[in-house]
């Protein structure tokens, strides 16, 4: 298959009345001379893990396009979301949360929260309204000032908390720059799970943005390539129920996703539909983990395919034969080849 595009690459707007080139090579069509150009660029959203990153991306974007987890780390990649509005188009890169690493795997993940940050337009810290401001965070904060995107504070959750809870947090975030020599462009409450103040945040981010053409066909969501998007379904759906390090030590690729040959019709009702077939591997770091996946009798692996096979089939818009086979790639998370191999 081909290989995605860089996700932390950018276009150059050299020629804001010109189209970006891209790293997918099928350009754009040109727009309509005189159309307004409006306003287009990229932001990132960061954040302590499970600060609500991948779910506040989701719902601007209007479709679920990056897994979520209570799961520390469970966004791996950059991710391009875009969310088109009347007056400009947002595309949204999710990146995994910044931490202290304690793996290659984790350093690497940082490295590419860092090289996206370096392009992007908007740089979106979220705080989840229902956790105190914490060293963490500062640490956060602290890294923002290297970067020349202007800057933006989201309070997330707020649904899971009262009106004064989120004031608090309203003005602990805006402290939390008070000593630096940038302050916040605008600060947002928000709730993905009731879209409060969803459209709110999108114009505020917008109005940061650089005059530019759409960068993207009005309906693209995501520039993820289906296989991707499969990989990370079935992941998520593994990461369901374990506990302590297993979900790190998880990761997911794809032999296969192929159409299969039509069966004859039936007698009575005719065919059902065609099947896609998809064949995947769950890899794990250690023989022990093996059988937690698998589980008793092969349930817990039964399981994963139940859950993950229903966005399989609405993303590919068949109905899906899943083979799932669990594989031990030896301490992955430090080991530069199996890495590569695993695709970081």
């Amino acid at each position: 298959m081909t290989p995605p595009p860089d996700p932390t690459s950018r276009p150059e707007r050299a020629d804001p009345t010109s189209l970006p080139e891209r790293a997918d090579p099928t350009s754009l069509p040109e727009r309509a001379a005189g159309e307004s150009k409006g306003r287009a660029g990229f932001v990132s959203f960061v954040g302590r893990p499970n600060a609500g990153k991948s779910t506040l991306t989701n719902a601007l974007v209007g479709e679920k396009f990056a897994i979520t987890s209570p799961k520390p780390q469970t966004t791996r990649r950059a991710i391009r979301g875009i969310v088109h509005r009347p007056d400009g188009q947002l595309v949204i890169v999710d990146t995994p949360g910044i931490h202290r690493p304690r793996t290659l795997l984790g350093q690497r993940l940082n490295d590419l929260v860092e090289s996206t940050l370096t392009d992007v337009d908007v740089i979106a810290f979220c705080a989840p309204a229902d956790e105190r401001v914490g060293p963490g965070d500062r640490f956060i904060v602290e890294q923002l000032g290297q970067y020349r995107a202007r800057k933006v504070a989201i309070v997330t959750k707020t649904d899971k908390v009262g009106r004064e809870r989120v004031a608090e947090q309203l003005i602990a975030v805006s402290e939390l720059c008070a000593d630096k020599d940038w302050q916040w462009d605008e600060i947002v409450p928000v709730s993905a799970l009731t879209e409060a103040q969803l459209g709110v945040l999108a114009d505020a981010l917008i109005a940061l943005m650089p005059e530019s053409p759409a960068l993207y066909p009005e309906e693209t969501v995501t520039d993820e390539t289906d296989e991707d998007r499969i990989a990370e379904l079935i992941r998520e759906a593994a990461l369901q129920g374990v506990e302590d390090e297993l979900p790190h030590s998880l990761a997911v690729t794809i032999d296969e996703i192929a159409p299969r040959q039509p069966a004859p019709e039936r007698a009575e009702g005719g065919s059902k539909g065609p099947i896609t077939d998809v064949y995947a591997n769950i890899w794990v770091e250690r023989d022990s983990q093996k059988g937690i996946v698998i589980g008793k009798a092969g349930a817990h692996l039964k399981q994963i395919g139940a859950s993950a096979r229903p966005g399989i089939e609405a993303l590919l818009g068949t109905r899906v034969f899943l083979s799932l086979r669990v594989k031990l790639a030896k301490e992955w998370q430090r080991d530069p080849k199996q890495l590569g191999r695993l695709g970081f």
